[in-house]
């Protein structure tokens, strides 16, 4: 018998902890997923839809080694959204993709998550470079992209998703 282990490391920032994610995120995952803010993913979606998300996200790990942790207040574990790495099969290359929760939004949680990200792809993972794919009509996200100092290059056109904007993130050393 032969045996899959999956290891997820755990990143820590001075207000957040990046997990694997748990089964008992779930709500809170499709509470989100489920919203209107998900509008600019793909969704809304159901609940059913939602568990097969999470199901990828933690599949995506194991397929690729690499992916989207859960973002938890480090005091309380409460789970505030998901921000990491993410390539799937369709997509142009790999990118940093957050998603907070309603609670967490405003706060700085997605751009302390996303600077501990693009940490781990370059200084871990030796990355060269990494994008986001936004939502042209997300103006918050676009914003963060910028507050991150990614710039915008151009557009990628998903079959299914539509137009994103590509933001290209500084590479090492350049980075904030």
């Amino acid at each position: 018998m032969s045996e899959t282990v999956l290891r997820i490391p755990t990143l820590e920032t001075e207000r957040l902890r990046l997990r694997a994610p748990l089964a008992s995120d779930f709500e809170a995952y499709a509470d989100f997923r489920t919203g209107p803010r998900a509008t600019f993913l793909g969704g809304p979606y159901t609940r059913a839809e939602a568990f097969d998300q999470l199901s990828a996200l933690i599949g995506h790990w194991l397929l690729r080694g690499y992916g989207r942790w859960m973002v938890a207040d480090r005091q309380s574990d409460r789970p505030l959204g998901v921000v990491g790495l993410y390539y799937p099969e369709d997509w142009l290359e790999p990118e940093i993709a957050w998603s907070v929760f309603d609670e967490a939004e405003g706060r700085g949680i997605a751009f302390e998550a996303a600077c501990a990200t693009r940490r781990h792809a370059y200084e871990t993972l030796g990355w060269s470079t990494v994008v986001s794919l936004i939502d042209a009509r997300n103006a918050r996200s676009a914003a963060l992209a910028e507050r991150l100092g990614a710039t915008r290059e151009g557009v990628f056109h998903h079959p299914s998703l539509g137009a994103m904007d590509v933001w290209r993130h500084p590479a090492p050393g350049e980075a904030a």
